[in-house]
């Protein structure tokens, strides 16, 4: 009995030997991400995700600066300023 997979692992092959030189680095780019989806789903989504690298706002400066400060607030501040 043949294994199938073995045969298409066979195919694969001849068709990276086959790519153009210029296309092999997001060949490998594409079967790297292939085989790590098999491992944890929440790290290959964030590897897989863009950096963020838009400029950080006034507000979020100033929210950090305050996270930094220490400034805790309770539970139920916390609930009323969201309208929960």
């Amino acid at each position: 009995m043949v294994d199938m997979s073995s045969v298409q692992k066979k195919h694969l092959h001849k068709l990276v030997d086959a790519l153009p030189d210029n296309e092999v680095p997001a060949a490998q780019r594409y079967l790297e991400f292939l085989r790590k989806q098999g491992e944890d789903p929440v790290r290959a989504a964030l590897e897989a995700a863009p950096i963020d690298d838009e400029p950080e706002t006034e507000n979020e400066a100033r929210a950090v600066a305050e996270a930094r400060g220490g400034k805790v607030v309770s539970h139920a501040e916390a609930k009323r300023r969201m309208d929960l």
